[in-house]
């Protein structure tokens, strides 16, 4: 995520930015057969002081290309999810 944020000139313009690996196994197709493999979630935020933040509004075609990236390229990932929840009720990091 990281490497494709400042490639697209991206990285200075979130807040903060990281991805997530969660504890559930979803179903895909890798190649001609189903995979049961882990999700990534991608977090961005834009904040001015951590208190509160919002989900940063990063452009699709960016979010496609490290999806696309994370599923070639990281072994038993078949599937990333962005996270759009606000801080409040949400937080930052995930626990």
């Amino acid at each position: 995520m990281r490497e494709e944020l400042k490639a697209s000139g991206w990285y200075d313009k979130v807040w903060q930015a990281f991805t997530v690996l969660l504890p559930v196994k979803s179903v895909g197709v890798m190649g001609d057969s189903r995979s049961y493999e882990n999700t990534i979630a991608l977090r961005s935020v834009d904040s001015r002081d951590g208190m509160t933040a919002d989900w940063s509004h990063l452009p699709y075609e960016l979010i496609r290309k490290i999806s696309s990236r994370i599923v070639s390229e990281v072994k038993g990932i078949n599937r990333v999810v962005y996270d759009v929840s606000s801080k409040p009720p949400a937080t930052i990091e995930w626990e």
